[in-house]
């Protein structure tokens, strides 16, 4: 079995894992997440404690992948994740419509994004941008798609971007 894999699962309090039909579900308080199970990986739980096991007979090249993945389900369920997003250039800001965001990037015309189900977005300001959810994927796939609108530009650095994410400027051309 891989190292990942070998590592238990610490489940905080008020955070249940269940195996039934092929599924396997991760219940707290954010909310509850789902995933299928993988072929031949199960879990045991025992004082507050997962690991993942592996039926006999089989490869066990899903261990880590599983393991990977239930446990961001845990730390989903219990804190939650999120991605923060800077618009920077002049003119662009985002501003909150009921669960719709509004931004404004330079076109001729502002972008809605509807915020998909289990996904909150807040603007703290006009040009900052958090996404936040407990499913650790569909947090990041959503940021992805507001950042995709205006990706950033590499000769100003005008765009959507994530927080601390270095932009590396080309030259301008020289007469």
């Amino acid at each position: 079995m891989s190292r990942v894999a070998k590592k238990p699962i610490t489940l905080p309090k008020g955070v249940e894992i269940s195996v039934a039909n092929g599924t396997v579900s991760v219940k707290g308080p954010k909310g509850t997440l789902t995933t299928h199970e993988l072929p031949g990986i199960s879990f045991a739980q025992e004082n507050g404690v997962a690991t993942v096991v592996v039926a006999d007979g089989t490869d066990d090249k899903f261990g880590g992948t599983a393991r990977a993945i239930v446990a961001n389900m845990v730390i989903g369920v219990a804190n939650g994740f999120e991605k923060k997003l800077e618009l920077v250039g002049v003119g662009y800001r985002a501003q909150m419509q009921g669960k719709s965001i509004n931004l404004s990037l330079g076109f001729s015309h502002p972008v809605v994004f509807e915020a998909p189900e289990g996904i909150t977005i807040e603007t703290p300001t006009q040009t900052e941008v958090l996404v936040k959810g407990a499913d650790k994927q569909l947090v990041g796939q959503v940021a992805a798609k507001i950042r995709a609108f205006r990706s950033p530009e590499p000769y100003k650095g005008k765009g959507v971007r994530y927080a601390g994410e270095k932009i590396i400027l080309k030259e301008a051309k020289k007469a």
